[in-house]
C-alpha cells in the first residue's frame, strides 16, 4: 500500500505566544550581543557630539549558523549618521550596515538624543600640584621643578573649552628623599567649580622633574649651663670640642637659626676637670651633620 507524507500546520490564538515551527531539522535562533561599539559618522573637523553611548546591545535573529557567525565575528557595523545635521539637539536613529540578508537585527536603544556643537581647539598652560609635602622627611623640601611639555592642546565643544579654568598635574612626593627625574603623570582638566572635564588632549601626559632638597648651613656652637659649681670650685673654662657645626633643615627653619647651644650642663654636679658628653639642643626637624643619616 503506498504512503504519502503530510505536513500539518496548527495556528494558535493571537493571544498565544509566537513559536517557531520548522521542518527537516532547520530552526531559527535569537541571541543578544552586549557592548557592541557604536560608531559616529560626523564632520569631525567642524563638530563634536555628546550623548552618544560607547556601546549598544544588538539582538540578532536567524538560522543557527548565521547567528553563531554574527556573534563570533561581529562583522557588521552599528552607527549613527550625523553628517547631514547641524549644531543643536537632535534625536537620531541607530542604524546598521553589512548585515547579512538572512539575519534580522534589533538594537537597544533604537534612538538616542545627541547634542552637536561647534568644535574648538585651544592651547593651555599646565601647572603642577605637589601633594603631601607635609609628609616629606624632616628637613626636606621641594625645590625647583620642570614640566615637559608645559602646555597641552585641548579639543572639545566650544562650550566645554570656554569652561576650562584649570589644567594641572598632581605629583605625590610623600616620603621622598631623592629628586624626581622624568616621572610621567596624567593631565587633569577642571572648570571653575572644580568639576573634572572630559576632553581630548594632546598630549594626555607630561613628564615632571623636581628637586627634593635637604638644605644645610654652618653655625657656631656654644655651651649652655645651669646651676653653680660646688663650694670651693671655680670654673676656669668650658668649651665644646667644635667651634661650629653643619645643621640640616628646611630653608625656613635654617633662616631662624644663627647659632646652636648644647643641652644645659648642670654645674652643681661637676667636681673635676674632664669631658662631658652632651647633645646639641636643636629645634624639631633640624639635625646636625653627625646625626644625619
Amino acid at each position: 500500500m503506498p504512503y504519502c507524507l503530510l505536513y500539518v500546520v496548527v495556528y494558535t490564538d493571537e493571544t498565544t505566544a509566537k513559536k517557531d515551527y520548522s521542518f527537516f531539522g532547520s530552526s531559527n535562533e535569537t541571541k543578544t550581543i552586549d557592548d557592541v561599539p557604536l560608531n559616529v559618522r560626523i564632520n569631525s573637523d567642524k563638530y563634536v557630539v555628546s550623548g552618544v553611548p560607547d556601546t549598544v546591545s544588538v539582538t540578532v535573529e536567524g538560522s543557527n549558523s548565521s547567528v553563531t557567525r554574527a556573534v563570533n565575528q561581529q562583522n557588521f557595523e552599528v552607527y549613527v549618521d550625523l553628517t547631514k545635521l547641524k549644531g543643536g539637539e537632535h534625536t537620531v536613529e541607530i542604524e546598521t550596515a553589512n548585515v547579512p540578508d538572512d539575519l534580522s537585527v534589533f538594537i537597544e536603544p533604537k534612538t538616542i538624543d545627541v547634542v552637536i556643537e561647534e568644535k574648538s581647539t585651544k592651547e593651555f598652560h599646565v601647572t603642577a600640584d605637589f601633594v603631601n609635602q607635609n609628609q616629606l622627611p624632616a628637613g626636606y623640601e621641594l625645590g625647583d621643578y620642570e614640566l615637559k611639555p608645559n602646555t597641552v592642546t585641548i579639543t572639545s565643544s566650544k562650550s566645554i573649552v570656554d569652561k576650562i579654568s584649570l589644567v594641572k598635574v598632581f605629583v605625590n612626593i610623600a616620603g621622598l628623599e631623592d629628586s624626581i627625574n622624568n616621572r610621567e603623570v596624567p593631565v587633569k582638566v577642571y572648570d571653575a567649580q572644580g568639576n573634572e572635564l572630559k576632553v581630548n588632549m594632546n598630549p594626555e601626559n607630561v613628564v615632571v622633574s623636581a628637586e627634593i632638597n635637604h638644605p644645610s648651613k654652618k653655625v657656631p656652637v656654644s655651651v649652655a649651663t645651669k646651676g653653680s659649681l660646688p663650694d670651693g670650685y671655680s670654673l676656669k673654662a668650658i668649651q665644646a670640642d667644635m667651634d661650629e657645626v653643619e645643621i640640616f633643615g628646611t630653608s625656613d627653619q635654617l633662616s631662624k637659626i644663627d647659632s646652636v647651644k648644647t643641652e644645659e650642663i648642670d654645674l652643681s654636679k661637676v667636681k673635676k676637670s674632664g669631658k662631658i658628653d652632651t647633645k646639641l639642643n636643636l629645634p624639631d626637624g633640624v639635625v646636625a651633620s653627625q646625626e644625619k643619616k
